[in-house]
């Protein structure tokens, strides 16, 4: 076997390498050379520069695996590699202990004012009394995303006493109670932490989590840290709430645009920033070159990787179910209240004589798709969710009365159970039932409007009233109800999401019960 290593990686990586294969280490090839040569190669190992296109990808006629030493796999074009029948793996647990010890380096530097003081005394200004400090026992810790990372830093905190509270919905209260961290939602958690820090992917939901609104619930004394994904906080807002004396300050690991030179968060005395260094550490650069070794070798001899980000070979028939379910796992997800305990899958119909594992998976994906930086695929699903206490049980029945094959999803949380069944029509998914609702719904992306009442003439036209005032466009309306002057559910596709206020104003209309916006 050959293997190509286009970046530096630590050398316990490629000697754990050469030991199965020839290796050739080759940094700083441009885009045609790694094209003329990859086709030599049975793998490819690369960090973040190299672009590993899809015309790279189909060159490489041997090549039965690309690994991203790292994390992410922006680089990589994935798709491709997936219809190509080539493996993509990355190493995203290597750097765990380091980023968690740099946020709390972060948190110890912002609460005794390191930089400052030190930047002070090297000036020559012996200035002590200027840099007064606060302990980090009994004080708040506040993570948002309690995953791989957010884990280490509450072990951490806690032994400097720190009391630990966490917002991440879709976490068991059993996993929280384990880890000694009280759950709680979003807005509690903003209100009552000292030191608040980001542990969560970068998503479109994720985007500017923390915004004007969010920082106005905070205490002037509380400071933020992020060491996890740049654009997680809104910089210009957190510029302006420190500089106003709003927040007390922050810490910043990574930034919206990168390499950053120049941001809003720079130039600001109670704000620190450093230049990603979260996984800049000796051992976590030897943990990473030998987590993507070890993932590399699995794949070509023959086994499964556990960090796969891209699913294995799937029949063609089950492609567009696969789709389905993790729709579904999407919309339970932003539609489930509390913290969740238990799935269960449920397969109708002629769905039941293929493998169901990668509907599974797929579902599992949906599900977990914002609050993990994982990937998750057929063979890791499994682990994923035990890991996060998920328990998860299937159900296979041969018949189905309205559909050719039906998937229904019901999860449950420690408030209620939320349940969404969808079809595959034409190679479309159809999404037919919410809870005890039935419709029919597609396509199935863009924004959704969910607005649960009491079914009364004039209604749903109070609705499209405040939408057409906020000139946002109704693309469709669906429906249902229980009985007529009974409970019921609207669901509008619109052309953009209604804001806070907006939705507010939904809610204030007389005998409606809850609204929620959802982005498939």
């Amino acid at each position: 076997m050959k293997i190509l290593v286009a970046e530096s990686i630590a050398q316990e990586g490629t000697e754990l390498l050469r030991q199965h294969a020839e290796v050739l280490v080759k940094p700083g090839l441009k885009p045609e050379e790694l094209k003329e040569i990859i086709g030599d190669f049975d793998a490819l190992v690369v960090r973040s520069q190299t672009h590993v296109s899809e015309e790279i990808i189909e060159a490489g006629e041997k090549l039965k695996v690309i690994g991203r030493a790292g994390v992410g796999t922006d680089n990589i074009d994935v798709d491709a590699a997936t219809r190509k029948g080539k493996v993509v793996v990355n190493a995203p647990t290597a750097n765990t202990v380091s980023a968690a010890e740099h946020t709390i380096a972060l948190m110890l530097a912002l609460a005794r004012h390191i930089p400052q003081a030190n930047n002070q005394l090297q000036s020559g200004t012996w200035a002590r009394g200027k840099f007064m400090g606060t302990e980090l026992r009994n004080k708040t810790l506040g993570i948002i995303g309690l995953g791989n990372v957010g884990s280490e830093v509450a072990k951490r905190a806690q032994a400097f006493e720190m009391r630990v509270i966490a917002h991440d919905p879709l976490l068991s209260s059993d996993y929280a109670r384990k880890l000694r961290v009280d759950l709680v939602s979003l807005e509690q958690l903003l209100e009552k932490a000292d030191f608040i820090t980001l542990h969560v992917p970068s998503t479109p939901a994720t985007k500017k989590l923390i915004g004007v609104k969010e920082l106005a619930k905070l205490k002037p004394s509380a400071q933020i840290i992020n060491c996890a994904r740049g654009g997680l906080v809104d910089e210009k807002a957190l510029a302006k709430a420190v500089k106003d004396g709003r927040i007390a300050g922050a810490a910043f690991d990574v930034f919206e645009d990168e390499p950053a030179t120049d941001s809003p968060l720079f130039g600001i005395d109670k704000i620190i920033v450093t230049p990603h260094l979260g996984a800049s550490t000796i051992e976590a650069q030897a943990n990473i070159a030998r987590e993507i070794a070890e993932q590399v070798l699995l794949v070509l001899q023959g086994q499964f990787s556990q960090y796969a980000v891209n699913a294995p070979h799937t029949s063609p028939e089950l492609m567009p179910f696969i789709k389905a379910a993790s729709t579904m796992g999407s919309l339970v997800s932003q539609l489930i209240e509390g913290q969740m305990k238990s799935l269960h899958i449920k397969y109708s119909g002629e769905i039941v004589n293929y493998d169901c594992s990668p509907l599974k998976a797929a579902a599992i994906s949906g599900l977990l798709q914002h609050v993990v930086e994982e990937k998750v695929n057929l063979i890791n699903a499994p682990l994923i969710a035990a890991k996060r206490g998920l328990k998860i049980s299937e159900e296979s029945e041969p018949t189905c009365e309205n559909y050719s094959t039906l998937i229904t999803l019901s999860v449950k949380s420690n408030e209620k159970t939320t349940t969404v069944s969808a079809t595959v029509m034409r190679n479309q998914t159809h999404l037919v039932q919410i809870d005890d609702f039935w419709m029919d719904i597609a396509p199935v992306e863009g924004y959704f409007l969910f607005c649960s009442h009491r079914d009364r003439p004039g209604l749903i036209g109070s609705i499209g009233t405040i939408t057409g005032k906020a000139n946002i466009d109704i693309s469709s309306m669906h429906l249902s109800r229980l009985q007529p002057a009974g409970q019921a559910l609207v669901i509008l596709a619109l052309d953009e999401p209604l804001n806070e206020e907006q939705q507010q104003e939904v809610l204030a209309l007389y005998d409606v019960y809850n609204t929620k916006t959802v982005q498939l």
